[in-house]
């Protein structure tokens, strides 16, 4: 009997949930996150202009440690099987490898998509907390406010996606993470914003695609660096994740075990 998709799901949330680790890795992601939000607005001497202070509800600091980990987090999912043989008995159980993949992206996302929800919202609400205190207005009302929630929160899923992919694709657990790390951290802050050809490859990277939805201000246009467009950071958002499944379930039905 072949195995349904959405039992396929079933296994790999039973898979997840039963790991202690996986809970603790995630309230402590949340924990952390949203004390960066709080100690950024407490640390943030120039509010008081009644303005939404991004930087303070979604710093950095931060949103990059979340990154790191749920890339991090990704990438485990996929080459723990491949460390302990598990992927043997997988596929002999469900020959249909893509569809495996499949389901662990499914699952996958969806933890990291409440993880991420819960990030940001932690982050909102202790930024607003901190800076009501002090007559600094954060409102879902302001420009750009509800764009920097979602983005905030859409980036979990979209960098544990990416680390799954680079798990299924090295298999190695230390060299999938450092890949990962490379990309989506290390090589924006390498790139410059000043010369086209590097603002083009900085701008579709995620990273730098999560830097610009959180900004709620227009660019100056007097500028002379490049900015990246709010439609097309959303792109890179949609493709980065897209692009490692695909990859993942094209190798594992080309590649044996």
């Amino acid at each position: 009997m072949t195995a349904r998709f959405g039992d396929l799901v079933a296994a790999e949330w039973i898979k997840t949930r039963s790991l202690r680790s996986s809970w603790w890795t995630a309230g402590l992601t949340v924990l952390f996150v949203t004390g960066s939000a709080a100690a950024a607005a407490l640390s943030d001497e120039a509010v008081g202009d009644g303005g939404f202070r991004p930087f303070d509800a979604f710093p950095a600091a931060g949103y990059w440690t979340l990154m790191l980990i749920a890339a991090g987090v990704g990438a485990l999912g996929a080459v723990g099987e491949y460390s302990s043989g598990l992927i043997c008995a997988t596929t002999v159980a469900v020959p249909a490898r893509g569809s495996v993949v499949l389901a662990k992206a499914a699952v996958t996302a969806a933890v990291w998509t409440v993880v991420g929800t819960a990030c940001a919202a932690g982050s909102y609400l202790a930024a607003r907390a901190v800076l009501g205190e002090r007559q600094a207005g954060v409102s879902l009302d302001d420009p750009g406010v509800l764009r920097a929630l979602a983005a905030s929160a859409l980036l979990a899923p979209v960098c544990a996606l990416v680390g799954l992919g680079l798990g299924v694709l090295i298999r190695h657990g230390a060299a999938s993470i450092g890949a990962g790390v490379f990309a989506l951290l290390m090589l924006p802050a390498m790139l410059s914003d000043g010369n086209r050809w590097s603002a083009d490859v900085k701008h579709a990277l995620v990273g730098a695609a999560w830097k610009r939805l959180v900004e709620t201000w227009e660019p100056d246009p007097h500028s002379l660096a490049h900015t990246a467009t709010v439609p097309g950071s959303w792109t890179v958002y949609l493709l980065w994740p897209l692009v490692a499944v695909a990859l993942a379930v094209h190798t594992v039905r080309h590649r044996d075990v």
